[in-house]
């Protein structure tokens, strides 16, 4: 079951976007599954359920953390995570720097934009971003490597409302690529979910994190 509709769902994406299995609360065996079908990205939401799975995975596991990140969180992932999705301040961006020089490697991450009419989501402004990005204490984090942006779309039916955040995001995603920097390198745009992830791919999504699609919704 997990097999087949991480292979259709790879089909659809037809190498225009990769696919994160977001696996958090999901028991290491069903990511085992996942891993036996061929996926090798996983999100997990919080720091402690990934550095416990960790561990149990191969090596060759990609781990995303794609939930709101704690400064005084980031050195328990800081040896293995592969991307990390949601910062959202320049103090984050600064200890994750320093939890990856500790490591001996660079850590590549995405600005979270707030692109929801949800108060309840995290995220930059599209200004806040464009700061963060041009502000010049950025030059002296050498162990990070800002890669792109992240957003989280509206909880709606409304298909057009979450076409047009996305088609936003993406527009910010062109802006802020063409600025040039040393730890600067757009590559990846993180957006889509089990519910909108093909207006995403269709917006310019590079990166879909699909969970209860895979799992079945979460208990």
């Amino acid at each position: 079951m997990i097999a087949d509709t991480i292979r259709q769902i790879e089909t659809e994406l037809a190498g225009r976007a990769q696919l994160i299995a977001v696996t958090k609360t999901k028991p290491v065996e069903l990511l085992r599954e996942a891993y036996e079908a061929g996926c090798r990205m996983f999100g997990e939401n919080k720091v402690q359920e990934m550095a416990e799975k960790q561990p149990q995975l191969p090596a060759d596991v990609a781990w995303h953390l794609i939930g709101h990140l704690q400064t005084n969180k980031v050195k328990y992932i800081a040896p293995f995570v592969a991307l990390i999705h949601s910062v959202d301040s320049l103090k984050l961006l600064q200890e994750i720097n320093k939890q990856a020089a500790k490591q001996n490697r660079v850590i590549d991450c995405l600005l979270q934009i707030y692109i929801a009419d949800e108060e309840t989501k995290f995220g930059l402004s599209a200004d806040e971003a464009e700061g963060l990005i041009n502000d010049p204490t950025l030059e002296n984090l050498l162990s990070i490597r800002i890669v792109g942006l992240m957003g989280l779309a509206t909880n709606t039916d409304n298909e057009e409302q979450i076409r047009a955040e996305f088609r936003g995001l993406k527009q910010l995603y062109d802006k802020l690529g063409a600025i040039e920097g040393a730890n600067l390198n757009f590559s990846e745009l993180s957006m889509g979910m089990s519910g909108d992830y093909r207006i995403a791919v269709d917006e310019g999504s590079t990166l879909v994190r699909v969970g209860s699609a895979i799992f079945g919704s979460r208990t």
